[in-house]
This record gives structure tokens, C-alpha cells and sequence, in this order.
């Protein structure tokens, strides 16, 4: 982000991370159908496959090379490492225990974002903001329930899922200025390949594709890529305290969806569970954005 026009940026990085939201809550639609026609190996397969000529084709018209020695960085090794994680074991709650609870829980990533910006980049994080992180992970409790009778196991694959996704954002930041976006997201569509190749096998293997289940993962791979390549663009674009809190507003198009495609009715707990994590995190965002206005006294 350069420093001539930081408001600026970060309004780009706004926009570009609500568009992701909303193309990766559609992602998940087209994912689940998915996962009930075929393995989930062989869906991040077509995920990555779609992805791969999409943004290898756009590093060519660009002129770049699609592999460069960047890719043994540690950090790109590292986010690429989170994202196949991530994205398995998201995919295993979406076809597990539906679209709304995975992405309730999900809500919760802005927050460990921060936690792990602290470790990874130096971050400076006061009490408050911790204080709202624990907050923020009591609301994903109040969404699972751990030990009541409608407890599902199966929505901690989604508590995964958001943390491998967090790290795979802040591992973002690491990466040389150097290194194109388009590079990063075609180096994370390409992993998904032998990845999910060999999550199939464990999972009896490929099975043919029909015209319907087809037309499910292209879609998919369309809308998933359009959505990696927005969200690698705004963590690169605007603040990171800034921009990752409104990944909240995946939930608002995942419910729609879920309802709409799928007859999903979260219970109170769900939505209460929602409003603590979402409202954990928007506190940090505006006691971030309350400091950052504060007069910095001159040397003296």
C-alpha cells in the first residue's frame, strides 16, 4: 500500500473484500452440489484446474512467467501450505453441516487475523483488542455448542478451516512486494491439483463427471478464482486492520443463499453467536480506526 493515499486504498480494499465475499459465498453454494456428486478431493481439483488456466493465461497476456524461484519462498510455501488445509477442511463443513454454520464460524477470521499478525508481523495489539478477540471466539462457541445436544463435530472442520484461511491471509503479507497478486492466486490454484488428486484416492477415487455436476464445478472455479484474485488484491491493497473485518459480510450472502438454494434456517443461538464474534470484530476495527486518527505529537 503506498503512502500518498492510505484512505484511498483502504476504500479499495473495502470494496475488493466485499466483492470476494460475495463470489466465494456462491463458491460455497456450487461447492456443496458438488460434494454430493463427487469427492471433495476431485472438487478442489477442478477448483484448482479452473483457477490455474484462468490466472496462468493472465500472467501471459501480462508477459510474466507463471512459475518463478518466489515459489519456494518460505511464506509462499507457507500460504500455499494454509490454503489447501483451508480450503479442506471448509469444504468438509459445507458438505457436512450445510452453508450457514461454516460461514457464521468463518466470521470469526478477521479476529484471528490479528491474533496471528501479532506473532507473524510485529503488530502492536493492546488489551482491548484481545479482549475482543477472546469475545469474538466466545461467539464461534455459542455457534457450536461444544457438549450441548445439538452439537455437531462436523462444524469444527469449519473452526479449522477459518483458522488455516487466517493464516493463509496474513502469510499474504509476507510475501515479497515483488511477487505479482496474479502469481500468488495462480501458485494457489495450481497446489490444489496434486493435492486434491490425492485426497481423491483416499476418498474412492475420480468418478465421471455428468452435465450437471459439470456445469456445478465450472461455475465453481469461475467464481472461486474471481474471489481468490479480489481478496489476495485487497490484503495487499488496504490495511490489514482495516480491510479484514469486512469479510463479515459473507455471512449476509451466505444466509441468503442458504436459505434461498437450500432451506437453511439458522437458530437464535446461530444468529446470537454471529452477533458476538461480528460485533467483537467491528470494535476492533473502529478502536484501530479511532487510534490511527490520533495526532502523533512531534519529535522533540
Amino acid at each position: 500500500m503506498t503512502a500518498a493515499n492510505p484512505a484511498s486504498d483502504n476504500l479499495r480494499g473495502i470494496a475488493l473484500i466485499v466483492v470476494a465475499m460475495a463470489f466465494f459465498a456462491a463458491t460455497d453454494a456450487c461447492v456443496k452440489l458438488g460434494a454430493e456428486a463427487m469427492p471433495k478431493g476431485q472438487v478442489m481439483v477442478f477448483l484448482g484446474l479452473g483457477g490455474a488456466i484462468i490466472f496462468s493465461t493472465l500472467l501471459r497476456v501480462q508477459g510474466r512467467r507463471v512459475f518463478a524461484t518466489d515459489f519456494f519462498t518460505p511464506a509462499l510455501l507457507m500460504r500455499n501450505g494454509a490454503d489447501v488445509m483451508g480450503t479442506f477442511c471448509f469444504m468438509t463443513a459445507l458438505a457436512t453441516v450445510g452453508i450457514a454454520l461454516p460461514s457464521a464460524i468463518l466470521q470469526a477470521t478477521p479476529l484471528a487475523v490479528t491474533g496471528l499478525a501479532v506473532v507473524l508481523l510485529g503488530e502492536k495489539v493492546g488489551w482491548r483488542r484481545w479482549a475482543a478477540i477472546v469475545v469474538g471466539f466466545s461467539g464461534v462457541l455459542i455457534i457450536i455448542r461444544p457438549g450441548a445436544t445439538g452439537f455437531d463435530p462436523n462444524a469444527l472442520w469449519a473452526v479449522a478451516g477459518m483458522l488455516f484461511l487466517a493464516l493463509r491471509d496474513v502469510s499474504t503479507r509476507l510475501m515479497p512486494p515483488s511477487t505479482p497478486s496474479l502469481r500468488i492466486a495462480a501458485y494457489a490454484m495450481i497446489i490444489l491439483l496434486p493435492a486434491g488428486s490425492i485426497i481423491a484416492q483416499f476418498q474412492g477415487g475420480f468418478v465421471p463427471l455428468t452435465p450437471q455436476s459439470g456445469a456445478i464445478v465450472m461455475a465453481a472455479s469461475l467464481l472461486g478464482a474471481a474471489g481468490y484474485f479480489c481478496i489476495v488484491q485487497a490484503m495487499r491493497t488496504g490495511e490489514i486492520s482495516v480491510v479484514a473485518p469486512f469479510r463479515y459480510s459473507r455471512i449476509f450472502f451466505a444466509l441468503i443463499i442458504g436459505y434461498l438454494i437450500f432451506g437453511e434456517q439458522p437458530d437464535a443461538l446461530t444468529y446470537l453467536g454471529c452477533v458476538v464474534t461480528i460485533g467483537a470484530g467491528l470494535y476492533t476495527f473502529l478502536r484501530e480506526a479511532r487510534l490511527n486518527r490520533r495526532p502523533v505529537a512531534p519529535p522533540l
